[in-house]
């Protein structure tokens, strides 16, 4: 179960529609259904809890580096324009919130993997694939693929967890034109990001892009795509620094530390069973995931 959210803050020109974990949506207030107001909150959450405190700043951090990295992917996406006639983003949450196309969303998450960690670790010792894509033998966690691999997950309804499935299954879901048009966008979107990634001095592991069709145009693209939600963001993808995960001589947990919440994570992990409600983080682990979300945002955005 996922712990009691904040009531979302009034904003003028728009009404609340909806709370996740770690971000509110609004539609406009005069009742027309084209656009969304997307508000990144300072929320943090782990193992289905949202925590406390929140990280302070953490949402425009994010709101900063997704839209920094939808100025550079040649691939249509939700960002409404100033001239969209949606309401302007209220004054007070400026800073972390986007005005959006309001999209048909497509029941399917785009994972890209460049690197072997994390589930897909997990999934590889048990199987020797991952998402049914067969893996040589002897990998180790943290060892980048020979090319990326694509393994969609199936978005599950609200309440429950999504759900990893095969690109066969993709094609079932969507259809052949769709399922192919957000395999091969994936894959190349990740490909460009990881290269520009690799020349601010960051490894980009893996990541997940959700894609949607605007039901009110004929969006240009494989199949219509629209690139939405966030893109590339600490919260979305996996990111190491390049000279500690090439330093073998440091620990593997240092070489793979992660520019994002593995901080609040870990010391979840030791300091709570997840029974009952999650323990309040103390100052330096807020402190410290802080940190490593802005320094993700300067490394790549640097001149």
């Amino acid at each position: 179960m996922v712990t009691r959210l904040p009531t979302p803050p009034q904003l003028d020109g728009w009404n609340h529609l909806y709370s996740g974990k770690v971000r509110d949506l609004y539609v406009p207030a005069d009742g027309s259904d084209a656009h969304l107001l997307v508000v990144a909150s300072n929320r943090v959450s782990a193992f289905d809890h949202v925590l406390e405190p929140p990280i302070p700043g953490k949402g425009a951090l994010l709101t900063e580096l997704s839209n920094w990295w939808f100025a550079r992917i040649d691939v249509p996406n939700h960002l409404a324009g100033a001239d969209s006639g949606a309401p302007p983003v209220p004054a007070e949450v400026a800073d972390r919130a986007t005005v959006t196309r309001r999209l048909e969303m497509f029941p399917v998450e785009c994972v890209v993997r460049g690197a072997l960690t994390g589930s897909g670790f997990a999934e590889y010792r048990r199987t020797g694939a991952v998402c049914g894509i067969e893996l040589p033998a002897g990998l180790e966690d943290g060892d980048l693929l020979d090319a990326p691999i694509y393994t969609p997950a199936y978005k599950a309804p609200l309440g429950e967890h999504d759900e990893n499935i095969t690109f066969e299954r993709s094609v079932e879901l969507v259809g052949e034109e769709v399922a192919t048009a957000l395999r091969d966008t994936s894959l190349r979107i990740f490909a460009a990001a990881r290269e520009l990634a690799a020349q601010r001095g960051v490894v980009l592991a893996d990541t997940k892009f959700e894609f949607g069709r605007d039901p009110r145009a004929a969006a240009p693209g494989p199949a219509g795509l629209v690139l939405a939600d966030e893109v590339l963001t600490s919260d979305s993808s996996r990111y190491w620094d390049a000279a500690a995960y090439a330093d073998t001589a440091l620990p593997r947990a240092e070489r793979l530390a992660s520019f994002d919440k593995q901080i609040v994570r870990d010391w979840l992990s030791a300091h709570w069973d997840r029974s009952g409600e999650p323990p309040a983080l103390p100052a330096e682990i807020v402190s410290q995931t802080r940190a490593r979300y802005a320094e993700l945002l300067e490394r790549l955005t640097a001149a």
